[in-house]
């Protein structure tokens, strides 16, 4: 059984960008409990593990009661039925964005219709934000403070220092 007062946002979160802390922040707002599911998928390549990339979140929303971060191997519509969600968050940059998570959103409806889908575009201000990009450029010492927590930044350049 589905609760629309319990969300989800799923995503890799790869580091996490201010982008994410913003949808993460508003989404929580709207809802009773959001569930912020890291995916555990070790065929993605991802710079960080899933449980560092859950430390990362759940250090950041440690004294916000309502977002609960945690890690999910599979299919996130399965992670929602465990879980009694009825709404999984997509975030969205621009129209290419919304193009893959609409054809995303169908093909999960179809695995499970009672989840709604609600996409909420990111501020102006993170419209360029992307987690690869910000990887590249912590490798070669780019100041990525306006792009990423402190403590993200932090994570980031032990983990890319050039040599």
């Amino acid at each position: 059984m589905t609760d629309a007062r319990i969300a989800m946002l799923p995503g890799s979160f790869d580091p996490p960008t201010n982008g994410h802390i913003d949808i993460i922040t508003r989404a929580a707002a709207l809802f009773d409990i959001l569930y912020v599911v890291v995916a555990d998928n070790p065929g993605k390549g991802c710079l960080f593990t899933a449980d560092e990339r859950r430390a990362m979140l759940a250090g950041l929303f440690e004294g916000n009661s309502k977002i609960r971060v945690c890690t999910w191997p599979g299919l996130v519509v399965d992670f929602a039925r465990k879980n009694g969600v009825g709404v999984m968050i997509r975030g969205v940059r621009a129209l290419a964005d919304f193009s893959y998570e609409f054809e995303l959103a169908q093909t999960n409806k179809q695995l499970y219709p009672e989840l709604e889908v609600l996409f909420i575009p990111c501020a102006p201000q993170y419209f360029l934000l992307r987690s690869s990009a910000i990887k590249e450029m912590a490798a070669f010492g780019a100041d990525i403070s306006s792009m990423v927590p402190a403590e993200v930044a932090e994570e980031l350049r032990r983990k890319v220092v050039k040599r």
